[in-house]
């Protein structure tokens, strides 16, 4: 894979990552379906989405050469690009207007 690929996989992992766990009411997609899921599951999902998207982002890095080391600095952006990515999922889930049944 080339460079401008990983990219593009990457940053399309991260916006999946951060998004999935407000538009499926599964928990972690093979859980029971939980048609009242709270926002503490909803939260718990995100973290761990991200962990792994973030996780399968460095193996694609370490894949093209030599993965530069990271402080906390990075984790802080990555945390809050990821909460950036995420807001259209909970505008979606949470915002958006309720039509009355």
């Amino acid at each position: 894979m080339d460079a401008g690929a990983a990219v593009w996989t990457v940053l399309l992992m991260a916006v999946l990552a951060a998004n999935l766990p407000f538009v499926n009411d599964r928990l972690f997609l093979v859980g029971p379906l939980r048609p009242g899921k709270g926002f503490a599951w909803r939260l718990l999902e995100w973290a761990v989405y991200c962990a792994l998207a973030t996780a399968a982002a460095r193996a694609i890095e370490s894949s093209l050469g030599q993965a530069a080391p990271q402080g906390w600095a990075f984790y802080a952006v990555l945390v809050c690009l990821y909460l950036t990515l995420a807001f259209p999922g909970f505008v979606w889930r949470h915002l958006r207007r309720q039509r009355p049944a």
